[in-house]
């Protein structure tokens, strides 16, 4: 892969499918705010973890990074909010932004840690990422680590009762935030946990449905969907014929030209991604590398139905030029494959945590975004085969372990149903992940706040005079709530 294509990648797996990029997978990832002008990062600070935390005769340790601000902290009665690491290096960046940890971090006097997540980042158990070592990484030896963080840290800053811990996530950390609260109650007396995907599913086929509602709910509506559909309807009868692949190479510039099956399904991944991610991520209130959000909803569908571009496939063609930055469309599989078998923490993939990531989704999650669905304009061709045999041919596992594994993450986790108390799970109507989290109040002390307008994460970012009324109300209802769970 060209290293360009192979940054693309990276930049696809934080934020959203580039076309210049090999796209295997969406990923939920909490995206970082933009550091104040001026502001000093918090130096990172390190913690001795255990390798695996349920076989008692393991001794083996590794170094866990972590920050801390504690500018607004009363030590003598003062909470702890800590914010958990997913799955990506951890971003001290929202230790000093305005983010709604920090709003409420100044208003109940915390200190504010955020933890980085075992095998992402600089958090290394162990000395590469070979199937061998693999097998340590996990959302339950990620949960331990925090619980063990917790006893360590309350003995190290000789923290009382006084000091109450409230953890926060967003997407997988915010899954984490509120099964921690599930499983290690003594630990944290609440938890928020946005945008959290609790229930595992293999064939995420709702994904792209949620995505088409959103493009429908834009200005343009039915009109932008529709272009799609019938853009698709061309690029899969192309893709669909091995004779006329080239019209597809030509059109959407794909180079170097397909070779297979597996080829065709990431071309159709790679198109489709376009939408997803910057749906995902529309108007989520923070700038990353220079984007500012300038593409959204909007702008993608003033494209599609932008007779002047020519035919809808056409226009599919010109989004995918808007994103690409007119780079070639990279669809080779066997280059993704290889790619993605890396074992060392010091190439692209791992370091931006793609590896590690996809090695979860076939162990523990699946949530594979597949056309599955006859409600959605996005074709046929992007099959549960074309993420599975990503999960057999770099990590062995097929596709009855995943299945198996998929059963026992809800089994442990309880999925949707929620036996813990004290959590609080804001979503937005316009991000495809509130399909696997918690939309409606589950007692009165686990609830659901559902943000018609809003996408992934939007309650965590710094707030906005453009932000929608219901946006404001969350984050005030998750501010009550905190207050309620540190009386």
């Amino acid at each position: 892969m060209r290293l360009k294509n192979m940054k693309n990648f990276i930049v696809l797996l934080f934020l959203f499918s580039c076309a210049a990029a090999l796209a295997p997978l969406q990923r939920g990832v909490l995206r970082a705010p933009p550091t104040p002008p001026g502001v000093k990062l918090p130096e990172p600070q390190w913690m001795v973890q255990y390798l695996d935390h349920f076989n008692k005769d393991s001794k083996t340790t590794w170094n866990q990074r972590y920050f801390t601000n504690d500018s607004f902290w009363d030590k003598e009665s003062g909470p702890v909010f800590l914010l958990l690491g997913g799955e990506g290096p951890d971003n001290p960046a929202w230790l000093v932004a305005d983010t709604e940890i920090m709003i409420n971090a100044q208003k109940f006097k915390a200190l504010v840690i955020t933890i980085e997540h075992r095998f992402y980042g600089e958090s290394h158990p162990t000395s590469d990422l070979s199937l061998s070592n693999m097998k340590y990484l996990s959302s339950r030896q990620a949960l331990a680590d925090v619980n063990y963080f917790i006893g360590v840290m309350t003995s190290m800053l000789k923290l009382t009762d006084k000091n109450r811990w409230v953890s926060f996530g967003g997407s997988y950390s915010g899954a984490l935030s509120g099964w921690l609260r599930q499983l290690y109650p003594d630990k944290v007396v609440g938890a928020v946990a946005t945008s959290a995907p609790v229930y595992a599913i293999e064939d995420f086929s709702q994904y792209l449905e949620v995505v088409s509602a959103s493009l429908g709910s834009s200005s343009h509506g039915a009109e932008c969907v529709n272009a799609i559909k019938e853009a698709t309807t061309q690029v899969d009868s192309w893709l669909g014929n091995k004779n006329t692949w080239s019209m597809a190479e030509r059109t959407f510039n794909i180079s170097p030209p397909l070779e297979s099956e597996m080829d065709v399904a990431l071309a159709a991944q790679n198109l489709a991604g376009n939408f997803m991610g910057v749906v995902q991520y529309n108007k989520d209130n923070t700038a990353f590398e220079g984007r500012a959000n300038n593409v959204t909803i909007e702008v993608l569908c003033s494209v599609m139905v932008n007779t002047e571009l020519g035919s809808p496939v056409m226009r599919y063609a010109a989004v995918n030029k808007l994103m690409s930055g007119n780079e070639s469309l990279d669809c080779n599989y066997k280059s993704l494959i290889n790619e993605m078998s890396t074992t060392d923490w010091s190439h692209p993939l791992v370091m931006g945590g793609a590896r590690q990531w996809y090695y979860q989704t076939c162990t523990e999650f699946g949530y594979f975004q597949t056309t599955d669905s006859t409600n959605q304009p996005f074709g046929k061709l992007i099959s549960l085969l074309s993420y599975t045999d990503v999960c057999n041919q770099v990590f062995k596992i097929d596709a009855t372990a995943i299945k198996n594994a998929i059963t026992s993450t809800n089994a442990h986790y309880g999925g949707r149903n929620v036996t813990g108390t004290k959590i609080v799970f804001p979503n937005g109507s316009i991000d495809p992940w509130h399909q696997l989290s918690v939309v409606n109040d589950i007692s009165p002390s686990v609830r659901s706040f559902y943000i018609h307008g809003t996408a992934h994460c939007a309650n965590m970012y710094p707030p906005s005079p453009q932000d929608p009324s219901e946006l404001t109300q969350a984050r005030a209802n998750i501010t009550a709530a905190i207050g309620t769970w540190l009386q």
